[in-house]
């Protein structure tokens, strides 16, 4: 069963080339500064990779490793190494992003992501013909939307936020129709669960969940741009290779030493109450480790 395809618009105040170099090194920060004592991300592979419609690209596969984030309920039932798998493809300005899961083999996320420089006029970017009750079109503005308060850094508050070396921001209020340059992200998402009775539930977390993760994401870059600014892309490229390493260290080490007997799918698990599944996602929601999306 496929769900609702939705589409997020998310605009930058700067162009689309510079964007990318933003979003690799947001990337692997943000990696960084989640993973800790075997939670986190590990990069299993991050190699070039040549598409015959799309041209040369970056292939990287992550997993994220949750255990220790989980309810009490939840850690009895999953395996003690527990992971979302990411796969990415990056043909920049087009990138795919899927993610499956270990302990829910049938629920999955792809993403499709087109970057532009326009102020997300563009309303049929993905070319695809969707009745209108099967896509939704949400738009997110880094600065003014809501973030949780769990996320929420007052040196990321772009409201405030001024760039010392490229004098980007304040954003005030309407910046997305006065500011140059501007480019803007699109994202189409796509979700599947084949668990009956379960999707509008799962619909509406992975939209909220997806929104906030983009969101963050985005702050994040605008406000870390003094850091990558000077960076050309094979200085932001070899950036990447050590944050990985260094990631991977934190997050391996202890993965290591646990073992896989407890059940590994909803299929071995016999579920009284299905709202504790939807609560299992609400409460993964928190840890914003799900960055390849951006």
């Amino acid at each position: 069963n496929i769900l609702k395809s939705y589409q997020c618009t998310i605009q930058m105040e700067m162009h689309m080339n510079l964007y990318r170099i933003g979003q690799l090194y947001m990337i692997s920060k943000h990696s960084h500064e989640q993973s800790d004592r075997g939670e986190g991300v590990e990069v299993v592979q991050n190699e070039p990779f040549e598409d015959p419609v799309h041209g040369q690209g970056q292939f990287t596969e992550k997993r994220v490793y949750l255990n220790s984030k989980l309810p009490s309920w939840a850690r009895a039932v999953v395996p003690k190494i527990f992971y979302v798998t990411e796969k990415a493809w990056n043909y920049y300005p087009y990138t795919i992003t899927g993610k499956c899961c270990s302990f829910l083999p049938k629920f999955s996320i792809h993403i499709e992501t087109k970057y532009e420089d326009n102020k997300g006029s563009n309303d049929n970017i993905f070319e695809i013909e969707l009745k209108d009750q099967e896509r939704e079109v949400c738009f997110v503005d880094i600065a003014y939307d809501e973030i949780p308060e769990r996320y929420y850094k007052e040196s990321e508050d772009l409201r405030y936020f001024q760039s010392e070396k490229t004098k980007r921001g304040i954003l005030q209020e309407g910046w997305r129709d006065t500011q140059e340059p501007i480019m803007c992200s699109y994202k189409l998402v796509t979700v599947k669960f084949e668990v009956w009775g379960l999707q509008t539930r799962v619909e509406q977390f992975v939209h909220k969940v997806v929104r906030d993760v983009l969101l963050l994401g985005h702050r994040q870059a605008f406000a870390w741009v003094d850091e990558w600014i000077d960076m050309t892309l094979d200085d932001v490229r070899d950036y990447e290779r050590k944050m990985h390493e260094k990631t991977n260290i934190k997050v391996c080490n202890e993965q290591q030493e646990h073992s896989t007997t407890n059940p590994s799918s909803l299929d071995d698990i016999e579920i009284h109450d299905k709202a504790s599944v939807c609560g299992f996602f609400s409460f993964c929601s928190i840890f914003p480790f799900s960055v390849s999306y951006f």
